[in-house]
């Protein structure tokens, strides 16, 4: 039986690679910045490459900002095994992780079923906003602004993202620090400052989400093809970065 070959990690080139301090200057000096303009900045980590790369920054320059990650309740467990690793790597490292409202992921699963999500978008993002957006809400509440992992050439849907941005849903202040940052740098940065990274990368997973809503592509497919991949591409996004 005919198996598709599968989206494979990046593989930096010697030149990925001797660009690498110059990005990671431009980073640290990105981030410090914004520590200093926003005391009490919060990090939104998914766990996703990205994320690490900025976490690494973070922990390595022991920057006052505070990370924190949402357990949706329905990761898979090779994104859940990265908090101890991360934890174990950087001794000093406090990773503040938030969890849905139990009754209400309870009620709304008994009222909807497990598989709600692919029953239409409404349902899906009815869900989206119990086990993501409530916690970023919850967890933003008192923070001056906020720090993504996204990059512009993630999707079609983040081709216009800015450096800064105004959260216009929580009038606070977003940075995006790897906006103009390839999916090959991104990698060059993890490979030669050897970080954790999620093993389903191993297994053609380029963007992971949730482990109902999210599957390994086809080489060549969209990065993100395999999120809410029964859905359309221009309503690939949870709400988190509405």
């Amino acid at each position: 039986m005919f198996k598709p070959e599968l989206w494979q990690k990046p593989v930096p080139s010697a030149q990925d690679l001797l660009e690498v301090d110059t990005l990671c200057l431009e980073l640290e000096q990105r981030l410090n910045a914004i520590a200093e303009q926003f005391p009490g900045t919060k990090f939104a980590s998914s766990l996703a490459i990205e994320d690490i790369v900025i976490t690494d920054v973070i922990a390595r320059l022991a920057l006052p900002i505070q990370i924190f990650t949402l357990d949706t309740g329905k990761l898979n467990q090779e994104t859940l095994d990265l908090i101890p690793q991360l934890q174990q790597r950087y001794p000093s490292l406090n990773v503040e992780i938030y969890q849905p409202q139990e009754q209400v992921a309870i009620d709304f699963e008994a009222e909807h079923g497990t598989d709600a999500m692919y029953k239409s978008l409404e349902l899906r993002r009815a869900c989206c906003h119990i086990r993501k957006i409530e916690l970023l809400n919850r967890a933003l509440h008192d923070a001056p602004a906020w720090i993504s992992g996204q990059r512009r050439e993630q999707s079609s849907t983040r081709s216009e993202l800015n450096y800064q941005e105004l959260d216009e849903a929580r009038h606070i202040t977003k940075f995006n620090p790897l906006y103009d940052w390839t999916e090959r740098q991104v990698w060059a940065y993890a490979l030669k400052q050897d970080l954790p990274i999620n093993d389903l990368y191993e297994h053609g997973y380029p963007s992971i989400g949730c482990e109902p809503c999210t599957r390994p592509i086809k080489l060549g497919e969209d990065i993100r093809a395999g999120r809410w991949w029964w859905e359309n591409s221009q309503s690939k996004e949870c709400g988190l970065h509405k």
